[in-house]
């Protein structure tokens, strides 16, 4: 199929352990199985240099990192992510899916460090040159369960993920208020549901974005 429509941007959001992953890996394998071209990419990340990031401020072991300087890092990492990745993608008439992207600044450097929520979205509204998804899907988790998906198998917690529930908690009300404030561009999910379940309401979702030339013989 060509790939001469619009691109559609998705960002993926959620408090650590939502299931944003599985449900990416999930959109984009139904949407390549109609001919669709599909970029998956995550935050920090996503560039050489932001996977160099991602490691300075996600692994232990770095010393340190006051509030301000985390948010720059992620603010870094996502201008490189905007303008040599997910535009040009888009450009190109692609469907990009992201795993992360400002809302995750928002709600943990702006709510979860007490940096301010407006003060981080202009700094990476900024670091993007404005560049926005036409649709957020938030997987709505609570800390609890959210830290023991991530801890099962034994499995290692990264520097954000190890902070304290109560921290994450403060992480899911800001989702969820970004949500509330502009409805028509979130689809916030229960992540606790099935994930069949999850997965068909996201395609429905994206289906009705894409338009039902995007259907092909499905």
């Amino acid at each position: 199929m060509s790939t001469s429509r619009a691109g559609l941007f998705i960002a993926f959001e959620g408090g650590d352990g939502a299931g944003k992953s599985t449900q990416a890996a999930r959109l984009a394998e139904t949407l390549e199985s109609r001919g669709l071209s599909v970029l998956r990419t995550r935050e920090p990340g996503g560039t050489p240099i932001g996977e160099k990031l991602r490691s300075l401020v996600l692994d232990h072991g770095h010393g340190h990192i006051d509030a301000r300087t985390e948010a720059l890092i992620f603010a870094a990492s996502r201008a490189a992510h905007a303008e040599q990745v997910i535009r040009p993608a888009l450009e190109r008439g692609r469907i990009v899916l992201t795993d992360r992207y400002i809302d995750s600044s928002v709600a943990y450097q702006g709510a979860g460090r007490g940096l301010g929520s407006e003060a981080v979205r202009t700094l990476n509204e900024w670091a993007t040159s404005g560049l926005a998804p036409q649709l957020t899907v938030l997987l709505d988790v609570e800390p609890g369960v959210g830290r023991s998906r991530r801890t099962a198998g034994d499995a290692a917690e990264d520097r954000m993920e190890s902070e304290a529930d109560g921290f994450h908690a403060e992480i899911r009300a800001a989702f969820l208020k970004l949500a509330k404030e502009r409805p028509e561009a979130y689809l916030v999910l229960p992540a606790h549901l099935p994930v069949d379940e999850l997965a068909g309401r996201i395609l429905a979702r994206v289906d009705s974005l894409l338009g039902p030339d995007s259907r092909g013989g499905t």
